[in-house]
């Protein structure tokens, strides 16, 4: 009997990367003059992120030096999707950012749909918050991926767990 190939297509973003990057987020703007008084801050909750500042404009800047920290800790900046500005307590601005963990299932319909337009010989399965992709030819594979690197879903995706059965 062949062999069978596959690999997963997922989405996760290390939490931890993002705490160390609100913690040195709000180092920095402790330290900088232009935020001295304000009542800017991050904070991580849960799967989401909550930026809080006294007006629009230090919210852009905070919104700014947060993306530089999440950079330079290698977090997709696709992974993170910003909710509207609305207005806080004691007349301050919040700023809702939800953080992607797991492909969600309309997302996960339009790869499979991308990879059966390639017409390649692969099944496609959705497994929770992921999808396998598996074949008997490791070239098919590599090819699949190399698409689905090119093509632009919206989200951030690593291929992991790639294997030989």
């Amino acid at each position: 009997m062949a062999k069978e190939n596959s690999f997963d297509i997922a989405s996760k973003v290390d939490l931890e990367e993002v705490t160390n990057a609100v913690h040195q987020t709000m180092k920095e703007v402790r330290q900088r003059f232009d935020f001295k008084g304000s009542k800017s801050e991050v904070h991580l909750d849960e799967h989401e992120l909550v930026l809080t500042s006294d007006d629009e404009y230090k919210l852009q800047s905070l919104t700014d030096i947060l993306q530089q920290k999440l950079v330079k800790r290698k977090v997709p900046l696709k992974a993170l999707s910003y909710g509207k500005i609305e207005s806080a307590l004691g007349g301050t601005v919040r700023q809702r950012v939800s953080i992607q963990q797991g492909i969600p299932s309309e997302k996960a319909k339009e790869i499979i749909r991308f990879i059966r337009d390639t017409k390649l010989k692969v099944k496609n399965t959705i497994q929770e918050d992921s999808v396998r992709v598996s074949g008997r030819d490791r070239d098919t594979l590599q090819k699949v991926i190399a698409l689905l690197g090119e093509k632009d879903f919206g989200i951030d995706m690593q291929f992991t767990n790639y294997r030989s059965h």
